[in-house]
């Protein structure tokens, strides 16, 4: 069953296409592990999770798919200071998360920080027109992470 019935993904098939690329299995088998977890996949934890029912898919075949979604917009790829690049969508079937990250330095663990006061949405807002007139850029997006020790690892 394609996984447009069966998981609900058909919202990125239209951005796939509009952007000149085919929907083929492979790539419906990449989304959907991304959509299936709140987990920063690397591109050897997506093989782990398609391997058994894509056998086909191969590392190279998800590297190639993930740097064709990255370009296309459809995907973030980041660095957490792990040595391995991991990915998340940039939105899913209800449209934009946007969240940024808190990267603990001693445990590697990544937190998504959604929970915005209103100083930090109003200082993000200053800044990009402030940005956007200083240097005549039109900003579509932002990523921020943050780095430091996870409460776990205080304690520790």
């Amino acid at each position: 069953m394609p996984c447009q019935r069966r998981c609900g993904h058909q919202w990125w098939h239209g951005k796939v296409r509009d952007r000149g690329f085919r929907v083929t299995a492979g790539r419906e088998a990449i989304i959907e592990a991304l959509s299936s977890t709140q987990d920063h996949l690397s591109a050897e934890d997506i093989y782990g999770k398609i391997h058994d029912r894509h056998p086909n898919v191969g590392p190279t075949t998800i590297y190639r798919t993930l740097d064709m979604l990255v370009q296309a917009g459809l995907v973030f790829k980041f660095d957490f200071g792990d040595g391995k690049a991991r990915y998340e969508l940039r939105e899913g079937p209800k449209g934009a998360h946007h969240h940024h990250h808190l990267v603990c330095t001693s445990c590697k663990r990544i937190i998504d920080y959604t929970d915005f006061i209103d100083e930090e949405l109003e200082l993000l807002k200053r800044t990009e027109v402030g940005l956007s007139k200083r240097y005549g850029f039109r900003i579509e997006d932002h990523l921020i992470q943050f780095y430091g020790l996870c409460a776990e690892c205080l304690r520790s």
